[in-house]
């Protein structure tokens, strides 16, 4: 059987898992969520999740995937017949996450294209557009430009799924650890970057204050009421899993092809502590930029990544091109780290199956198909211009009782990935360490070579008690806040 590659060296799985869960989730997601959610009392909810979920899952489908050789289905396959069919779980979350990313990547491509527009002060830069619209501001006329026009968005979307699919078809070490181990420093970079432009905005302080003081979203008016603390736990606990890339079968794929040698409980430290720090950097750069520049603008979801900061770099004058291609590649890349480690977790699970089978390598073969396959679903997300085109679920489903996860193709993916599966695979994971093969399982593989596991007391009593809790509170509160 042909020799399963893996990583080249710790640096380069550290950047490439550091990659997966820096996306977009950490850029419009978590600094909105922080702020509305209570500030500094929403990040203190979240690094106790971190700390006893995160933590627990991240160590355990690192060490599943080191101890078993195989992606999330072959993995669970190996260690328990009851939970073998939870892998399919992580793959199809990975696809459907992989139908909205790609469709939002292909648009922060266009953005950078109409940011060097503007920089070259061409035709098809953004000011250019902006110029022709009445009425609206300018990042928004660009964003209805772009939504006005689904093919456009259908084209971009496809290069996206294109850059993709090259970069998983390098394989392991020639791919995606080359790719990441150069464009995280950089992304890291780019960030500090755009904080200190952002940071020193006349009324950027109260962008600052909305993310880290408890209170002040309310006593300022930026949003109605606080939410009470099973809503915040909700809040930190979906983002916490979608930040992370967890229960999505990414980690399990990633440990599959790490060296004995390396230390399991360091590494998921690492992870965590550097996803949360972009997170947080992330905050810096977008957040104040809006209360300095555009106070009425959006504070999450695509507007703030379209509308809102488009507009930012608008009142920017000159520099703002500049500044508006640096934050929108990060964005891209930041995107891009995360979909090819999603696209992994499909193509490995069948590139695994034909090596077993004595097949050989086919990977190509695999990451076209997936990439195919990837590629249709986009479509489908971009072509719906995010509800706007009369395509949306509930229209083609007949689904007429408006819920909140049903007006656009983006949120219905979102619900299945995020709102449920994720939130479920993690839950049904912890049960299976906890009490069908044993959290010594795990304390086996982390402490390889040597090794210690110094926090496996802590791990025990988590994996059997406290993860399963939260994870089903976490998911109780995925479920109301979609359909509640």
């Amino acid at each position: 059987m042909e020799e399963r590659k893996g990583f080249g060296s710790n640096f380069g799985f550290l950047m490439a898992a550091v990659g997966s869960a820096v996306g977009l989730g950490n850029i419009w997601g978590f600094p909105n969520k922080m702020g509305a959610s209570g500030g500094f009392t929403f990040l203190l909810i979240y690094l106790v999740l971190a700390v006893c979920c995160g933590f627990i899952v991240m160590v355990g489908e690192l060490a599943l995937g080191r101890k078993t050789g195989h992606g999330a289905v072959g993995a669970y396959k190996v260690l328990s017949k009851k939970f073998s069919w939870m892998g399919w779980l992580g793959i199809l979350s990975a696809f459907f996450i992989l139908f909205f990313y790609c469709a939002l990547g292909g648009y922060c491509i266009k953005y950078v294209v109409l940011n060097v527009g503007d920089l070259l002060n061409a035709g098809f830069g953004a000011e250019a557009i902006a110029a022709a619209a009445e009425g609206t501001s300018p990042g928004a006329s660009v964003f209805d430009a772009l939504i006005g026009n689904p093919l456009e968005g259908v084209i971009y979307g496809l290069i996206f799924v294109a850059l993709t699919m090259i970069i998983v078809l390098g394989g392991v070490g020639g791919g995606i650890e080359k790719v990441c181990s150069i464009g995280m420093p950089a992304l890291f970079v780019a960030l500090l970057i755009c904080i200190i432009r952002a940071c020193t905005l006349p009324g950027a302080v109260n962008g600052l204050k909305y993310m880290f003081v408890p209170g002040w979203a309310v006593a300022n008016g930026v949003i109605e009421k606080a939410p009470s603390f099973f809503e915040v736990l909700s809040t930190a606990g979906g983002q916490m899993f979608f930040s992370l890339s967890l229960g999505m079968g990414a980690m399990i794929t990633y440990g599959s092809y790490l060296d004995k040698k390396e230390n399991l409980e360091k590494n998921a430290i690492l992870i965590i502590v550097m996803d949360t720090l972009v997170a947080l950097m992330a905050g810096l750069c977008v957040i104040p930029g809006r209360f300095a520049l555009d106070p009425e603008g959006a504070l999450g979801g695509p507007s703030l990544l379209f509308v809102t900061m488009q507009n930012v770099f608008h009142k920017m004058d000159a520099v703002g091109p500049i500044f508006g291609i640096l934050f929108y590649l990060l964005v891209v890349f930041a995107a891009i780290s995360s979909s090819i480690s999603l696209l992994e977790v499909v193509v490995a699970h069948f590139v695994d199956k034909a090596r077993e089978a004595g097949k050989g390598d086919k990977r190509k073969t695999y990451t076209l198909i997936a990439a195919v396959a990837v590629g249709v679903g986009s479509i489908l997300v971009c072509a719906d211009s995010l509800g706007n085109a009369g395509i949306a679920p509930w229209q083609l489903l007949g689904l007429e009782s408006y819920s909140g996860w049903n007006d656009c193709w983006l949120d219905f993916w979102d619900m299945l990935s995020e709102g449920i599966m994720m939130p479920l695979g993690a839950l049904l994971m912890s049960l299976m360490i906890g009490w069908e093969i044993g959290p010594e399982v795990v304390k086996e593989e982390a402490e390889q070579q040597g090794q210690k596991f110094g926090a496996y007391g802590f791990f025990k009593v988590c994996v059997k008690v406290i993860t399963p809790l939260c994870m089903l509170l976490i998911l109780y509160g995925q479920v109301m806040s979609f359909f509640g």
